[in-house]
């Protein structure tokens, strides 16, 4: 049986995110609200939790050097308390390396490994022992193991993004994917402006900034969680990385036009571009679950936007196709490359379907274009940082659609282009741009 507190709540998560492949942050958040902590105990299980999952190839590496019993002879239980307590004494400096110890032996013994509890004691320990640092390599390991050890990172991505942007925008990938993201929301112009909401946050005890570009943008302190005030429950903002908002920005629809967003959910951009056009007009959010498509239903419900039309469509096998519109985002499905840090669950799925993932996308590209008008704008995007997903499924929609061309992109020069590709292209990065590892393409119908 779970007992409680905040190494408990994170030692739960883990495991669930291991049993049921879930998101991160879907799974942290119901497992606090089942724990019921007060405030100090949610940010470290938030902390413990977030840090275990994305260290999880550097503290493995330590276990392995530490213990004479294959990982596939620990318990699930005990290996993810060993995680737990390896992460607190090598980065959290706030918790006593003997309290570590400690906590993490009771946790075995409350928490389903009563019988490991010696042996995660003695783990730890030894590890103590022997200054509480990374063991050295061994002799004859590779440079790109070591670097995956290092960063926490499998060593098919470094690989995958070695080849594909070179090892100095590789390497600055690899120390950016575990640093903290900002967290950024649009402000819902329809209804406050960006200094009044401003205001209004710091009023429940949230602090925010105005960003320079897109328009309409802010950023909170980190640590906040803005989504429980009541400027949130309002409607008067939603939360949304700024590569969404850079995106949307250079979509810039006209009030009255009909924009579709053909896989939508969870429906951020759709809310974006309906406020752009003031809630004049129509934006027809598609997804092809119900469920999430009742999802962007109440988010624009919340956010009073009358002018977002949902429904259920297969954007890769549609039954019909809706009136065609001035403008078409295809936000496709992708490896998520580029959210590591939000997702660090991400990097340790198999690499095995991503290899499908661009016909999937190709597909859907497609298909989508059928509803551009003549002159109208199609948008690709994805939050990944794999060539494959990106350029190389815009260059092949170009190459086998002449009725379309490319629509070249220009953006402030706070966000210079890093990554050499064609003018309608774009790729964001997280150490160069501050937002998610990002892709947009535009093209224009003849």
């Amino acid at each position: 049986m779970m007992a409680g507190g905040a190494r408990a709540a994170a030692l739960k998560a883990l495991l669930r995110v291991d049993s049921e492949g879930a998101y991160s942050n879907l799974v942290l958040d119901h497992t606090l609200s089942e724990f019921h902590l007060e405030a100090r105990d949610r940010s470290l299980a938030t902390t413990i939790f977030y840090g275990t999952l994305e260290r999880r190839i550097t503290l493995d590496y330590v276990i392995g050097r530490f213990s004479s019993t294959p990982f596939n002879k620990i318990s699930p239980v005990a290996l993810e308390i060993l995680r737990l307590g390896l992460y607190q004494i090598l980065y959290l400096d706030k918790v006593p390396a003997s309290a570590a110890v400690d906590e993490s032996v009771k946790l075995a013994k409350t928490c389903g490994a009563k019988r490991a509890s010696g042996f995660v004691n003695a783990i730890l320990r030894n590890f103590l022992r022997s200054g509480g640092r990374l063991p050295p390599f061994q002799s004859g390991t590779s440079p790109l193991r070591k670097l995956s050890v290092a960063y926490s990172c499998p060593e098919w991505i470094i690989a995958l993004w070695s080849r594909a942007y070179g090892k100095d925008i590789a390497f600055r990938l690899l120390k950016s994917m575990l640093q903290k993201p900002d967290l950024f929301a649009r402000v819902n112009n329809t209804r406050i402006g960006e200094e009044q909401l401003i205001e209004r946050l710091r009023l429940e005890g949230q602090n925010a900034v105005r960003v320079s570009w897109p328009d309409h943008a802010i950023r909170f302190d980190k640590g906040t969680d803005p989504a429980r005030g009541r400027c949130w429950r309002e409607g008067l903002f939603h939360i949304q990385d700024l590569s969404s908002q850079v995106l949307c920005a250079l979509i810039a629809p006209q009030a009255g036009a009909t924009v579709l967003d053909v896989c939508s959910a969870p429906g951020g951009k759709a809310f974006t571009l309906a406020e752009s056009m003031k809630n004049s007009g129509t934006v027809l959010a598609f997804d092809k679950s119900r469920k999430k498509a009742g999802l962007i239903r109440k988010g624009a419900q919340r956010l009073c936007l009358s002018s977002v039309k949902t429904g259920v469509r297969n954007a890769a096998a549609p039954e019909k196709n809706p009136e065609p519109g001035e403008i078409v985002l295809c936000d496709v499905p992708c490896s998520g490359l580029g959210v590591l840090r939000r997702k660090p669950e991400i990097r340790y799925k198999s690499h095995d379907p991503i290899d499908s993932l661009p016909d999937l996308q190709y597909l859907i590209l497609c298909k989508s274009s059928e509803l551009v008008k003549h002159g109208g704008l199609l948008f690709y995007s994805t939050c990944t940082l794999n060539p494959a997903e990106n350029g190389s499924v815009a260059r092949r929609f170009l190459t086998e659609h002449a009725e379309f061309l490319p629509h070249p992109i220009s953006l402030p020069q706070t966000f210079p282009r890093v990554v050499k590709e064609p003018r309608h292209q774009m790729t964001l990065l997280p150490y160069a741009h501050g937002t998610d590892g990002f892709f947009f393409a535009a093209f224009r119908r003849r």
